[in-house]
């Protein structure tokens, strides 16, 4: 009988040993930026119902129409969570955050989940992290949230990228843009992409995110909504491209940025860098003060971003930027026979508990074998015991780094170690 063979689903693949450590930097990175800047952490879980995501998303979207993971389970629809602004809000009203008090300033990092035909930085499962800030409609949240945004990138070094900005407007104007837009695109319907006509009827908006070819010639000609926007929203709009320049952020104007999702309102965001080719979106992210009451609050202005790690990751590795050194061992215990061994396992605690990292052969390998798994793991001291050692208590300190090697009692040989690292 043939051994079965395994292999990870379509789109999702392992993140492995060699990899982790690049991903723990950049999350801790995260984490530390946003304690800069006053964020809190939140985590939701991988599973939630499907009408939260077609209320929240929107139910013409992509996401929905074409990409969701989907089952039931009992009389209960559910999704693999395919992007994160839904059900952070969801928590938000679940577990009334708002009685907290205060505005709301939350991030995460985390796995989403999208069936769409993988390619270079778009696998099935993904990871992004974002923040979203929740109960404040003033324009410093928005400058706040593009700018812990950019800072991210700023500090990993990642400087070839261009930041998008747009105005979508508050419900009065949107309305108002929808009507002149329909009107526009109604005479082209036939030839617009069949997605496209079909948010010609619910959410013409919508069409200027297509990336269908056959839209294109009538979305570079289409009105654009800064025309339209009423007093409030051009204000509101004003005050965030003076907060930006304020903080020496560069953006573009681009009238035709509306973001993916449904929720959006006023200020909209994207991020890209030309070193990603084809699929060059890093982050993006805009307000959307329609999306609490939508799900069951009370009327509350959010605004938000979301970024995927592994183009972030990408974009990296095209500049050759490392964010980690090489991992290195700090000192490996070589053992021969079977009571230097238990020995062996006995010194480590006692290692560890200095705060250094310690390791020792698992497999009773020749000292030969040993030295060069030492030199592997890059280790920068091996202390060597063997039969004679312990009946001496006299112990070798190898110093891989110079080459030296001296033989005295644990106590002694343990300072030098230790005094080493100080």
């Amino acid at each position: 009988m043939a051994k079965p063979s395994f292999s990870t689903p379509l789109g999702m693949v392992d993140i492995l040993p060699d990899e982790t450590p690049t991903w723990r930097a950049l999350e801790q990175i995260i984490h530390e930026e946003a304690a800069k800047f006053n964020f809190q952490e939140i985590r939701t879980p991988i599973l939630e119902p499907t009408e939260l995501i077609k209320r929240g998303v929107g139910q013409l979207t992509d996401i929905v129409t074409k990409e969701i993971f989907a089952f039931k389970k009992g009389d209960t629809h559910y999704v693999l969570r395919p992007e994160l602004t839904a059900p952070v809000v969801r928590s938000f009203v679940q577990h009334h955050l708002d009685q907290r008090g205060g505005v709301q300033k939350l991030y995460y990092i985390g796995p989403m989940f999208r069936a769409e035909r993988p390619q270079k930085g778009r696998q099935r499962q993904f990871h992004q992290f974002g923040l979203e800030v929740v109960g404040s409609a003033d324009p410093v949240a928005d400058i706040e949230t593009i700018a812990f945004m950019m800072r991210i990138y700023e500090r990993i070094g990642i400087e070839n990228f261009t930041l998008k900005l747009n105005s979508v407007g508050d419900p009065e104007s949107r309305e108002r843009y929808k009507n002149v837009l329909k009107e526009f695109l109604e005479p082209h319907r036939a030839q617009l992409s069949e997605l496209s006509q079909q948010r010609l009827d619910k959410n013409p908006m919508r069409i200027l995110d297509s990336k269908e070819p056959e839209d294109q010639e009538f979305i570079t000609k289409a009105p654009i909504i800064q025309d339209y926007l009423n007093e409030e929203s051009s204000l509101h709009f004003e005050q965030v491209k003076n907060g930006l320049n304020t903080l020496g952020i560069s953006y573009i104007l681009d009238p035709y940025l509306v973001r993916g999702m449904d929720y959006y309102t006023r200020t909209a965001f994207e991020l890209s860098s030309p070193d990603l080719g084809s699929q060059d979106a890093l982050a993006g992210g805009g307000r959307y003060d329609l999306l609490v009451e939508e799900i069951g609050g009370k009327p509350t202005p959010a605004v938000g971003f979301a970024a995927g790690m592994e183009r972030l990751l990408i974009a990296c590795e095209e500049l050759n930027i490392s964010l980690t050194d090489p991992t290195k061992l700090d000192v490996y215990v070589v053992s021969l026979g079977n009571a230097a061994r238990q020995w062996a396992l006995g010194c480590l605690p006692t290692l560890r508990a200095h705060g250094l990292s310690a390791s020792m052969d698992y497999s009773g390998r020749s000292m030969k074998a040993q030295m060069k798994e030492a030199n592997r793991e890059l280790a920068r001291f091996t202390l060597i015991v063997g039969e004679q050692e312990l009946q001496d208590e006299q112990f070798v300190l190898r110093d891989m780094e110079q080459s030296t090697e001296i033989k005295k009692d644990l106590s002694a040989l343990l300072r030098i170690i230790y005094q080493s690292f100080k």
